[in-house]
């Protein structure tokens, strides 16, 4: 996971905290909007630079920790991180399982296709790789 410090200048900072703008409840939403549509490049190793939109990984990163999970929600974001990876050997994702997500987890996935869709990657060589293996592992246990 990436993260990302931010710094203010003393006078900025006062004025943010006094208006609620600072509380944890905020930060990550403020974040988010903040990085909407900016690019940057991401290097993963063996691999020429990416250009990738910070929201768009996080986004990638909050649904591979849902992959991870063992909820029925958890069975469809694996299903979908792992038609990227390999659709031949893991299976493909039917489109209709977005109604059956939540709708901040189908945002996400929205997210994620546009990344798929810039980076031209598949996950692994983006830096995910054990990532996969381990979201292979647990929903997939024949393809070990």
């Amino acid at each position: 996971m990436t993260t990302i410090h931010i710094t203010l200048p003393d006078q900025l900072e006062l004025v943010a905290r006094s208006a609620g703008l600072l509380a944890p409840e905020n930060i990550g939403a403020l974040l988010q909007h903040q990085l909407e549509g900016v690019s940057v490049p991401a290097t993963a190793p063996g691999t020429d630079a990416v250009k990738v939109v910070p929201a768009e990984v996080m986004a990638l990163e909050r649904l591979i920790e849902i992959a991870k999970g063992d909820s029925g929600q958890s069975r469809r974001v694996a299903d979908f991180l792992l038609a990227w990876w390999n659709s031949g050997t893991c299976g493909a994702f039917d489109l209709s399982n977005l109604w059956a997500v939540d709708a901040a987890i189908a945002d996400d996935m929205v997210a994620v296709v546009r990344l798929i869709a810039s980076a031209s990657r598949y996950p692994d060589t983006l830096g995910y790789k054990d990532d996969f293996v381990a979201i292979v592992h647990a929903w997939r246990p024949e393809l070990k």
